[in-house]
């Protein structure tokens, strides 16, 4: 019996990329026979209080000696103690999404704290798992990784031939689908829209609204502030089936991203053969190729605000860019061959711990 535990903070039904990604990643375990245990490490991190941390390190401690066991980086990151622990009890997976140090709006102090707590955790894992090139460079980079215990294995997608909007008339139908964080530059996207409400369009904003308060409240701030209360929806957390209505529904893929790990959503936009408008931060540029849509810099309304001028002017634009996403997304991979890879890397794992506990007891 091939056993495996992947463990995880918060709720893994979760409507973000990680959680996503860690779902897909499980589904397809087990699909290829794998029995898989998903622990629960609780809720609040990267920030747990000392309760939730002392039961979530009592928890992988309990587990059965010698089963591979993968630990999602939103935990795994501010865990190093109990990372070394279970070094030489497990052949264990670290699962990096994006290093927790890079996140938007942390104080130069937080950061240099989640570099210091990730370093040390990743220092124990038997192998590291990313979910780009980008990330890959910057663990290996930031955080003393060696190249040799560390796989970018990309998240998949379901890919989709191009539902024909709806949109024959009345105003272009923008989507933007990620948490109200400060990383996916929500602040950033209305100023650029505020200037443009002489242009028809509608903005719907999909993605969680409890994770960052701030984030949240300056959103409805910027919506007052630009006017814009008419002109976009704010749904909060929407199903996948509700999600994959408002990417069929979509004209065009907007988000404003100061960092992305990968950004799942951007993938996700090509695969329904979505004209992007992004940017350049993290790995978006290996996400989105020129040839699917325009990047401005992070931060740069004023070249945002320029793009999407042309792109809700210029049909032949978001056409040749429609174009370009879908045999971008042919080019991406599918679910199946990330559980593939995945399930390459705990074999892997698995061996290099066997080899490293039998040269223990020679």
């Amino acid at each position: 019996m091939k056993r495996l535990v992947f463990a995880i903070s918060g709720d893994l039904i979760t409507a973000t990329g990680g959680y996503i990604y860690d779902r897909h990643v499980i589904e397809g375990l087990r699909a290829n026979g794998w029995q898989v245990q998903v622990l629960g490490l609780g809720d609040g991190f990267p920030y747990p209080d000392a309760k939730t941390r002392e039961r979530a390190c009592e928890n992988l401690l309990k587990l059965e000696v010698g089963v591979p066991l993968v630990v999602d980086g939103l935990a795994f990151g501010v865990l190093p103690e109990v990372a070394a622990q279970l070094r030489p009890r497990h052949p264990l997976i670290a699962l990096v999404h994006h290093p927790l140090a890079f996140e938007t709006g942390l104080s130069a102090e937080q950061s240099e704290h989640f570099k210091d707590t990730e370093r040390r955790a990743l220092k124990h894992a038997t192998w590291v798992v990313v979910t780009s090139p980008a990330t890959l460079k910057d663990v290996i980079e930031h955080f003393a990784v060696s190249p040799r215990a560390i796989t970018s294995i990309l998240p998949g997608t379901d890919r989709v031939a191009k539902v024909q909007s709806s949109t024959l008339q009345g105003p272009l139908q923008l989507l933007s689908v990620g948490s109200v964080v400060k990383r996916k530059g929500f602040d950033v996207l209305l100023a650029a829209l505020g200037s443009l409400k002489e242009l028809s369009w509608h903005l719907t904003i999909a993605g969680d609204l409890t994770r960052d308060a701030q984030a949240v409240a300056q959103l409805h701030v910027d919506l007052k502030r630009f006017d814009l209360s008419g002109r976009v929806s704010v749904l909060g957390a929407v199903d996948s089936v509700q999600l994959q209505v408002l990417y069929a529904q979509a004209d065009v893929f907007v988000l404003a991203s100061r960092f992305e790990g990968y950004g799942m959503a951007y993938a996700e936009a090509l695969a329904h053969g979505l004209p992007v408008i992004g940017t350049k931060a993290g790995a978006i540029p290996d996400t989105v190729p020129n040839t699917a849509g325009l990047l401005a810099e992070p931060d740069d309304v004023d070249s945002l605000r320029h793009m999407l001028s042309q792109i809700l002017q210029d049909s032949a634009l978001r056409q040749r860019l429609s174009q370009g996403a879908l045999v971008a997304a042919a080019q991406q991979p599918s679910w199946a061959d990330c559980t593939a890879l995945f399930e390459e890397v705990v074999m892997q794992t698995t061996a290099v711990y066997a080899t490293a506990k039998g040269s223990l007891t020679d």
